[in-house]
């Protein structure tokens, strides 16, 4: 059982390393659904922590129609992915008609090898994902983020079981979005997944001394990012007794 945190700057990166994190998605912006992150936070996390982080490769927030333009800004932050030495990419592109945009998903799959390739939550936005799941195997990538086609996880449990036991051990299925201590032994048993993901986002009070009146209601500038290490942990006991069976 493999617990993926989805973090979005160097703190609660941090957390989740300390919390039992066993992957982390590196983004930015996760209010914005995650979108890559600066080159100097890729850079630092690289160096100060050892577990697989894969960043997301996603040049905006919306949808996952991209220009020519964005794409050649993907191609450049995988390279770039690859240059640090990260284990994985996260990423994901459409067709204006629902379907995978297969060929600059092989393009992108080619330039980040040897690194694994997830396929994000995209995948709840297409046609038909039981034809999506075949492609993607097809094209070789290593896993599925998906909340089967729901808002959350728990919402699309039936649709991410039926997509696991499509996979088949071809392609794992990585449960994400509502993935809580409440929801996860319902998921793991329902879909019979081995990998979840979650961002456990929460906000904490600002360290600064001067709160400007105009904006001291404003979570914007002085509340911060953060995820609570209990919460990793009370997830990963629940992993651990289900694997323990």
């Amino acid at each position: 059982m493999l617990l993926e945190i989805a973090t979005t700057d160097f703190e609660t990166t941090r957390t989740a390393v300390a919390g039992g994190a066993d992957r982390i998605e590196l983004c930015a912006g996760l209010s914005e659904g995650g979108i890559t992150a600066s080159k100097g936070l890729l850079k630092l996390c690289r160096q100060k922590f050892d577990i697989p982080i894969y960043p997301i490769i996603r040049p905006r927030s919306g949808d996952f129609l991209y220009s020519n333009e964005e794409f050649e800004i993907m191609k450049q932050d995988v390279l770039l992915s690859k240059e640090l030495g990260f284990e994985g990419v996260v990423l994901g592109l459409l067709n204006v008609d629902g379907t995978v945009d297969l060929s600059r998903m092989s393009e992108l799959i080619d330039a980040a090898y040897p690194l694994e390739v997830t396929f994000h939550r995209a995948f709840d936005r297409c046609l038909d994902p039981a034809a999506a799941l075949e492609q993607l195997v097809g094209l070789g990538c290593e896993r599925i983020l998906t909340s089967g086609q729901q808002p959350t996880a728990p919402e699309g449990i039936q649709l991410i079981a039926s997509l696991q036991a499509q996979a088949a051990n071809r392609i794992i299925v990585m449960p994400g979005s509502g993935v809580r201590a409440d929801s996860i032994i319902e998921l793991a048993t329902v879909t019979h997944c081995i990998e979840f993901h979650t961002s456990l986002r929460s906000l904490k009070k600002s360290a600064m001394e001067f709160v400007h009146p105009s904006f001291a209601n404003s979570n914007e500038s002085y509340m911060n990012p953060n995820i609570v290490i209990e919460a990793i942990q009370e997830i990963k006991l629940k992993l651990n007794s289900i694997a323990r069976g």
